[in-house]
């Protein structure tokens, strides 16, 4: 849930729980504006009837917050510039209306999801493109949104949501025409701190799995409006962390090694992905298939379903969900998941954001042989997208990288890449950590703001820029948005009827649905002892 709070909470970062302690109004506060070179400098409020003194000194944590909500008078707030660049679209013709760009989705859908791998949409940056880009983007963003990854809550690791409320409850009104018809779990034997998520407490809804996101399926309406029906899959990430890179083990292995049907042995994927996406735990109810297992299954259930029409299946992803969505579209193409009962293949895309290489070079080659087609858009300030790879990879000279290729550590990009510069939006702090350069939301912005290579940053579409500090601290400070500022109401606690505090009991998650045994056993994939 999106929480646009007002300045006033911002000072409660200032005054710690002064106001909670009095039950009288703040009153004869005085705030002093910062210099031009933004030094903090002293201020003094007055509490009535308050135990506090009148002054006192700031730590730095709270002369933060106040930068939050003073600022020099020549800077422009982040609603300002918003309007100024609104202003300016009138004279560059930079932002038409969406809608008139949406009519051309039936007939062009195909092109925006790279049947000509995006030839003259990107140089310039197609209008229909980019709201489509976003609106992927935004059901992979969805994931961290609904994930909870309190280590205090007893559902740590699992999903806030239950299916049927997944869009709704994380208002986001223009998804509201897609179903979630599944969540997804994951598990592995592998140490991946920053992915899995358990809870403190003994009693937890699961001590192997973790929720890893969803696949949802168009409606009727929206299938007339998008030219066909789109099966979605989205796939979680880390959450801001970068160490993740160091947790894989980091060296290639034939995809076939871990069940997924390839003739050629020399196709080889990141060891690390490969076990994530196919490791099962069969003692935990919702583990006992694996991520490979529940999505196929999945994909083959709506494709009988909807075997008649038009069906397009689309992947998305951040980060490490980046590298699932990528093993998955060539696991679903490579298995002929896709094919109809008419022998028509269903197209499959891939729109990955900020994702880390996933093979070697055979695997790009086999997977854009199989017709998969991948969007990487990426901040070229990130450095997940130079990962793994860091010595080997695509941008060797074709003759060294024909002699590594055989390498456990040479890797390639697949797909076609979307570089942006978090440097060329005038929201952004160009001096911004790591963590920040890698966060999706940020990168929504970039490509709401993005027209092509040398072309002036202005945003497209009436996208909140506040939405980037959602889980970070990338916004320069005079735009008065505070950092991390996304957060559940009293951490999620609720007063019970006799008025103690506590934890809320959620409805039980939904693990697998009784026929995924029988749609396995079409797809020659169902254990015996299951």
């Amino acid at each position: 849930m999106y929480i646009n709070a007002p300045i006033g909470f911002h000072l409660c970062g200032v005054i710690g729980n002064m106001a909670a302690s009095s039950s009288s109004s703040i009153s004869n506060m005085l705030i002093i504006p910062f210099s031009k070179t933004h030094e903090p400098i002293s201020f003094s409020f007055q509490l009535p009837h308050s135990k506090f003194p009148t002054s006192s000194p700031l730590t730095r944590t709270q002369q933060k917050s106040m930068k939050l909500v003073t600022r020099d008078n020549s800077s422009p707030t982040i609603g300002e510039l918003v309007r100024e660049q609104e202003q300016t679209t009138t004279h560059h013709n930079y932002k038409p209306k969406l809608e008139e760009h949406l009519e051309r989705l039936p007939e062009e859908w195909r092109q925006i999801h790279g049947e000509s791998d995006w030839a003259g949409l990107l140089e310039p940056m197609d209008p229909l493109l980019r709201s489509e880009v976003i609106r992927y983007g935004e059901m992979a963003q969805a994931c961290y949104d609904a994930f909870d990854f309190d280590p205090f809550s007893k559902y740590c690791g699992s999903c806030r949501f239950t299916r049927r409320s997944f869009f709704s409850s994380l208002e986001m009104p223009h998804h509201l025409g897609y179903a979630v018809t599944r969540y997804l779990y994951a598990t592995a034997n592998i140490n991946l701190p920053n992915f899995f998520k358990h809870s403190r407490w003994s009693k937890m809804w699961s001590k192997h799995a973790n929720w890893a996101g969803y696949v949802a399926v168009s409606d009727d309406a929206t299938t007339k409006l998008l030219g066909r029906r789109d099966i979605t899959i989205a796939f979680r990430g880390t959450v801001t962390r970068l160490e993740w890179v160091a947790d894989l083990m980091d060296f290639l292995k034939p995809i076939s090694s871990n069940g997924i049907p390839c003739p050629d042995h020399t196709v080889k994927v990141e060891s690390g992905f490969l076990d994530l996406y196919t490791d099962k735990e069969e003692s935990c109810g919702y583990a006992k298939y694996s991520a490979r297992e529940q999505v196929l299954s999945e994909v083959k259930r709506l494709l009988e379903i909807y075997n008649k029409e038009e069906v397009s299946v689309t992947i998305t992803g951040h980060s490490l969900g980046s590298a699932l969505a990528i093993l998955s579209a060539y696991d679903i193409v490579e298995t002929g998941v896709n094919v109809m009962r008419d022998s028509r293949g269903v197209a499959v895309t891939v729109m990955s954001f900020s994702g880390p290489r996933v093979g070697n070079v055979r695997f790009k080659e086999r997977l854009e042989g199989l017709g998969v087609k991948v969007l990487r858009v990426v901040n070229v300030h990130d450095v997940v997208p130079k990962a793994p790879g860091v010595v080997f990879n695509e941008h060797l000279p074709a003759a060294v990288m024909k002699v590594a290729e055989g390498l456990p550590w040479s890797y390639w990009h697949v797909g076609v890449e979307l570089a942006l510069d978090h440097k060329k939006s005038p929201f952004l702090n160009p001096n911004a950590d790591a963590v920040s350069a890698h966060n999706l939301e940020a990168l929504l912005h970039l490509l709401d703001g993005y027209h092509g290579k040398g072309e002036r940053f202005v945003l497209a579409s009436g996208r909140d820029p506040a939405l980037v500090n959602k889980g970070c601290d990338f916004l320069k400070d005079h735009y008065l948005i505070p950092p991390n500022w996304r957060q559940d109401a009293n951490k999620g606690m609720i007063r019970s009827n006799n008025g103690r505090w506590m934890q809320p009991e959620r409805p039980k998650l939904e693990d697998h649905p009784e026929d995924m045994h029988h749609h396995l056993t079409l797809l020659g994939l169902a254990s015996s002892d299951i």
